[in-house]
């Protein structure tokens, strides 16, 4: 049982001394703000004091009194505060075991869980057209597509990875007709493509002159190139899924069909709509035109139908960019029209990036590519920055910046702490120091502030994860790692491992110290998707 657990059955059962029956899983416990209030705070007064009949501070003192009767392993001190909050002041031992707990579960079990409780969960994410190289804004959300699928997976739910490929429709035509025109030697026609690349693929091209096999041949090269992309900031996917799989196969007119027979179809000047405002649209939506072509919103329901009905997910999440907020309600709509629980269906809208810097301003166009971001940046700077803050944040990258090593560079932050503890590791094996088993160690010579702040930091690993996957909020791991990086490095500076004024017993106990973060930093750059450099 972990401390946490172990205070709130003390305090529901100080409360049950009282007259107050409440379970310890409901007793909510935070980490004050300020280290002077305590270790540890509850409310549990607050919420109480209505059922108790008394005020909220009369009863955080009745409580706080019946606590030091009998208190808490580790507990110190039990005070009130404020108008009804019980603090708890702990010696340092909980942070010893927090030290023991880290080692002996290691990179692979410290901060996993089974919070998902095994729930099958897919995450499609990056999705770009297949039409031209992969843009900043794309590789942006497709950090945060598999940094949320890597946390998710670390907190017990079973995740699934896949990238939406569209390859049929006007867009392949399209493509198609702009390299056959750049190969005769012609401007591409007007919406076409533009870009280098078609010029490029052009020159490459040696097939007929079909405008959709030339797009599906374009498409193929592009797809091949956005893989290698990716690749390069380690994004990789467990489903590349085609959408002309899924009009070629007649499921989008199954499943117009079967919504038909829900009764959630009718038809009216010549198209078919779906009664989208029976699920909460605004209005009703078309899913096929009067010309008989299937709409987006069609082949969208006919895809989720696959996923939610066909492959049996019990959880989608589609990270999408803002310019995707109007289809939200819709799709949602369709997925209720299905029977599906339409909370089961999660839609991350990612806001703008934006880019300034010397080589920024001396581009021409709007077009930015992944590749020329990882080129200028190197792939973990691009990974770390794009998860800083929350996907829902527009976005201001100075690349210059972000190419600066120093130690106000988060990444460089971040990075240096990790390749500090590997320079430890060496100058230990130089000097002929071994590491003692943990059973042999005396952690109770970890005293100094810098080595307590470094095990508070690393007891929050646990909470930061869940949290991390719950919200669907990777840069709280992100943050996480910020923070530790700089207790570590505090410790760094104050705390020496090994020298001729360290004891051997307290070098040992610091060596244990210094393997506890290398394993926090290392859960948390993994999932970060960032490497844990051994030098810089």
């Amino acid at each position: 049982m972990g401390i946490q657990e172990e205070l709130r059955e003390a305090v529901s059962a100080g409360l049950a001394t009282l007259g107050i029956e409440l379970p310890g899983s409901e007793v909510h416990l935070e980490r004050p703000q300020r280290l002077e209030h305590g270790d540890w705070s509850s409310n549990v007064a607050l919420s109480q004091a209505k059922q108790a009949g008394t005020n909220p501070r009369q009863l955080a003192e009745e409580l706080a009194a019946a606590l030091r009767s009998a208190p808490p392993r580790f507990v110190e001190t039990i005070e009130t505060a404020g108008p009804g909050f019980v603090n708890f002041r702990l010696g340092p031992g909980w942070l010893h075991e927090i030290l023991r707990e880290v080692v002996t579960a290691g990179e692979e079990g410290y901060a996993a869980s089974d919070l998902g409780g095994g729930e099958r969960v897919q995450i499609e994410f990056v999705s770009a057209n297949p039409t031209g190289p992969v843009h900043v804004g794309n590789g942006w959300f497709g950090s945060y597509g598999d940094s949320l699928a890597r946390v998710m997976g670390r907190a017990g739910w079973q995740v699934s990875r896949e990238y939406y490929v569209n390859d049929t429709g006007g867009q392949m035509r399209s493509l198609g007709e702009s390299l056959l025109a750049r190969r005769r030697g012609e401007a591409p026609p007007e919406g076409g493509y533009q870009g280098e690349y078609v010029l490029e693929l052009a020159s490459a091209y040696e097939g007929p002159e079909d405008v959709l096999e030339a797009g599906r041949w374009a498409s193929e090269r592009i797809l091949a190139d956005i893989k290698t992309t990716l690749a390069r900031i380690d994004i990789h996917f467990d489903e590349w899924y085609s959408q002309a799989s899924i009009e070629e196969s007649g499921r989008v007119a199954d499943t117009i069909e079967l919504l038909r027979q829900k009764g959630h179809v009718y038809e009216e000047d010549g198209a078919v709509w779906l009664r989208s405002t029976d699920f909460g649209d605004s209005r009703d939506r078309v899913l096929v035109k009067s010309n008989g072509d299937a709409t987006y919103l069609a082949g969208d329901i006919a895809y989720h139908r696959d996923k939610f009905l066909t492959r049996g997910f019990d959880r989608v999440i589609d990270v999408l960019g803002a310019d995707h907020h109007g289809q939200v309600a819709s799709l949602k709509a369709g997925v209720a029209a299905l029977g599906v629980d339409p909370a089961r269906l999660e839609v991350r809208l990612g806001q703008l990036v934006s880019l300034v810097g010397e080589r920024m301003s001396k581009r021409s166009g709007h077009f930015v590519s992944l590749d020329f971001l990882i080129d200028e940046l190197g792939p973990d700077v691009t990974r770390l920055m794009s998860l800083l803050s929350s996907i829902d944040q527009a976005t201001t990258l100075d690349i210059d910046a972000a190419k600066r090593e120093s130690m106000e560079n988060p990444v460089y932050y971040v990075q240096y702490a990790y390749a500090r503890i590997a320079s430890i590791g060496r100058v230990a094996a130089e000097r002929g120091v071994e590491r003692c088993p943990l059973d042999q160690v005396d952690l109770t010579l970890l005293v100094h502030p810098r080595e307590l702040d470094l095990l508070r930091q690393l007891a929050e690993l646990p909470r930061v994860v869940a949290e991390a996957a719950t919200e669907r909020a990777p840069y709280k791991v992100t943050n996480w790692a910020r923070a530790l990086a700089g207790s570590f490095h505090g410790f760094y500076h104050d705390c020496y491992v090994m020298g001729e004024d360290v004891p051997p017993r307290l070098t040992q106990a610091r060596l244990l110290l210094v393997e506890a973060a290398r394993i926090g930093l290392a859960i948390s750059l993994r999932l970060l998707g960032v490497h844990a450099p051994e030098e810089m």
